[in-house]
Order: C-alpha cells, then structure tokens, then sequence
C-alpha cells in the first residue's frame, strides 16, 4: 500500500503537561492529524498548529466512544492523506495502552511509524506521590498489572502475586478492588501490608490514600476514589509520607524546531 505519511505513537505523560518530552512535544507541534485518548492533559492540545485536525477517541470506564478496530482504521486512513499523524495516549503507548496492536495494524498496512515513549503513570505517578517502587531496604523488584483484562480473557491469578516478593502496582483496578483485595487476602499476602491508592497522579487534583490491604477497601469506598487511580501494594508505601513534595512548575518553551517531525 502506499503512502503518503507517517504515525507517530507518542506518550503523553501521566498528566502534569511539563512531564511530557521533549520529542512528544515536538512531534504534537508539527502534527497534521492529533488522535488522542482521554486521559490526555487538554493543555497539550494547545500546541497543535491552527489547521491541525483533532479527533477524540478516547474511552471511558466500561464505554468505548471509538472501538479499538475503528482507531486502527483512522491511523491508516490518515496516514493515507496526512504527512504526520500523531497517536497521542496517556502514559506510555506500549504500557496497557494498546500501543502495540497498533502497531501491529501499522505493519500490515506498511505504513512508517515511530514509538516515543512517555513516562509511565505506574512509575513516575507513584513517585509524584513520594512513593518509590523499589528500595534497597524493602522492595528489590516491582510488578505492574492490569486490573482489568480484555472481555473473554483470563482473570489475573491475584493468589499467585499474592505470593510474590517486592512492590505490586496495579494499573484499572478499582472497578475490581473488592475482588482484588479479596484474592490477595487469600493468596497469603498479610492485612497488615502497607497499601495506598493515587488518584489523578501528577495532576492539580491529585489525592494519595495510605492504609493496609486489610482497610483498603473499606477506606477506598468512604474516600469516594474514583479512576484514574493507581493501587500500589507494598513496604514502599510507608514512604510516602516523608517523601512527598509539592511540585514545582515549569515553564515550557512555546515553540521548538524537531527535523526528524517535520
């Protein structure tokens, strides 16, 4: 197939816009065509160039505005018509963000691409929120999953990360919190394991929860947490405390020169 352009996959950050690199930046300014989820801050729309064509496809809790196959379809409908083409998602693309089966769709199509990474939510969000995910003293390893798999797919086996060592990050789980909390319980893991939820991580509205598993829920539910939240589990969360920071913002430059999206 030919083709005229090429998409760009790029992470938008876990929500503070000076957290967005520099190449992410860069390539959103010389876009023709924005494709952008939800979780997106709306401030880095604004530094699309005026006769760039935005398209929102981004997916809500438990409700898809756009199924997965038609964004497939808008990549390479795009690529078709348009030079640059950007793929703006939330986080990192290749971190539960379906950047790969977008890729996948690239491919087969034989349309260029390039991946720019953005720092990940369960990392840099955690942080934000003074809580590291490893430590010399505490946690040597961390382990991300979702705590929403694809409709037909297995559950997670909780029982079995119940049983492993270090710090467990769990990315969409608090539509399943009962089931999760429950499962790891049962697994072996201890109430007493320090545990927190971050909601709106790096955002001005964030909130950060500290408890145990054994509370979690309960305290969860009287906090009215809602998504986008991280559920971090482990020895790292007494951290917490004494690590936050406020943090400082940054002015951005407006306008940057990037060859390699021009």
């Amino acid at each position: 197939m030919k083709t005229s352009g090429k998409v760009w996959l790029v992470g938008a950050g876990p929500g503070d816009i000076s957290l967005l690199t520099l190449k992410a930046m860069q390539c959103i300014q010389h876009a023709d065509v924005v494709i952008y989820d939800r979780l997106v801050n709306p401030k880095i729309l604004e530094w699309v160039s005026p006769d760039c064509l935005l398209i929102n496809v981004g997916k809500n809790p438990g409700f898809h505005c756009v199924p997965q196959h038609e964004i497939n379809a808008l990549l390479v409908q795009h690529a078709e018509t348009h030079e640059n083409i950007v793929r703006l998602k939330g986080g990192d693309p290749y971190v539960f963000g379906r950047g790969a089966e977008e890729v996948e769709c690239l491919v087969d199509a034989g349309i260029p691409f390039e991946v720019v990474p953005g720092i990940s939510s369960a990392i840099g969000g955690l942080a934000c929120a003074g809580i590291p995910v490893t430590h010399r003293d505490m946690a040597s390893g961390f382990h991300v999953v979702t705590g929403h798999t694809r409709e037909g797919n297995q559950q997670q086996d909780w029982r079995q990360l119940a049983k492993l060592n270090g710090t467990l990050v769990i990315v969409m789980g608090i539509a399943n919190l009962p089931f999760i909390c429950e499962e790891l319980l049962m697994g072996g893991k201890s109430p007493e394991t320090p545990a927190a939820i971050v909601m709106s991580a790096t955002r001005e509205n964030q909130r950060r929860l500290t408890c145990t598993l054994g509370t979690l829920l309960s305290k969860a539910q009287e906090a009215n947490i809602v998504p986008p939240a991280l559920i971090v589990i482990g020895d790292v969360v007494t951290l917490s405390d004494r690590l936050s920071f406020i943090p400082n913002i940054v002015k951005l430059p407006k306008n940057l020169y990037c060859e390699s999206c021009s």
